[in-house]
């Protein structure tokens, strides 16, 4: 499929699969853009766990070419850039920090900019991360919209997907294989060795947060566990019926992909609109978009979402 050999993977080999569900079934999850000016990404992660959340979220952006090229979102008539975009901690570094100081909280990227990123390089601090937190990894992966800074990281707009997905699938070799290659269009690995191995088998699962476009669902179908929307922005029943048709083409039962709602509306009754839907995750952000929020602030916005999950 477009010029890569798949045969090497056992049917498509997966990730470790969603935890054990708490909460009357939905896992409740935040997120932040852990800037240096608002609460830090240690004291956050032992709130979050003490509170009984299930997971902690970062995004990422390298950088902001300060151009403004692209609008944000990469919709016309958008408002200017929030300054937590390019404010923002390392989201694998900050991960490891939460990693360190918690034993049960889950630990993801939301989302990793893959097509940026060097898929060596990328695949051991996977593996390195899950190792350090025994198994609480989840890799969110995501296309990117911001051209400029794509740009000065050598990746044409165009071939986005395409780049992200062979790295998604030249990093599965790496975590599954002692030996490992690979060669597709974009990507070319010659024979090499890496350790460590990610603790989840065969790797940590594998969520891609992207619209709901038929390109997007067959990606899903093809090399992820799970889909992520951003909240507000997709018509969820359209997207469950292309994901239905994207699995069937592949073969795959599409009860297998986790569904994740990303920037969810703090409302109970969408909440349960949502577990109906068959959506096993939410995520609520926290924080102000210009990155400063005062970390007493954040931690009064996570009080109140802890006594809306309850």
């Amino acid at each position: 499929m477009n010029g890569v050999d798949l045969a090497w993977l056992p049917a498509l080999a997966y990730g470790a699969g969603p935890a054990k569900r708490e909460r009357g079934g939905m896992h409740y999850g935040v997120m932040i853009f852990p800037t240096d000016l608002t609460i830090q990404p240690v004291d956050l992660a032992v709130a979050a766990e003490e509170r009984g959340f299930e997971s902690l979220w970062f995004p990422e952006h390298s950088h902001i070419p300060a151009s403004r090229a692209t609008p944000w979102g990469g919709r016309n008539n958008a408002r200017p850039l929030p300054a937590e975009y390019w404010r923002s901690h390392d989201q694998m570094i900050a991960l490891a920090a939460a990693a360190a100081v918690t034993t049960r909280l889950r630990l993801g990227t939301g989302i990793t900019l893959l097509a940026q990123r060097d898929p060596i390089w990328f695949a051991k601090e996977v593996a390195s991360l899950d190792t350090i937190s025994n198994g609480r990894f989840i890799l969110g992966v995501g296309y990117g919209w911001n051209k400029e800074e794509m740009a000065q990281h050598g990746v044409v707009y165009r071939e986005r997907r395409a780049v992200l997905r062979e790295k998604v699938l030249a990093m599965k070799r790496i975590w599954m294989e002692e030996e490992w290659s690979f060669r597709g269009e974009h990507i070319r690995l010659e024979p090499s060795w890496a350790w460590p191995k990610p603790v989840q088998q065969p790797h940590p699962p594998i969520i891609l947060g992207a619209g709901a476009g038929p390109k997007a669902m067959a990606h899903v179908a093809e090399f992820c566990d799970g889909w992520m929307p951003i909240g507000g922005r997709h018509d969820v029943g359209k997207a469950m019926r292309l994901l239905e048709e994207a699995c069937t083409a592949v073969g795959r039962d599409p009860a297998e992909i986790e569904l994740t709602y990303f920037y969810t509306k703090p409302d109970r009754a969408f909440i349960d609109a949502l577990g109906e839907q068959g959506f096993a995750r939410v995520i609520f952000k926290l924080g102000h978009q210009d990155g400063a929020m005062p970390a007493a602030e954040v931690m009064e916005q996570l009080d109140d979402l802890t006594t809306l999950i309850e």
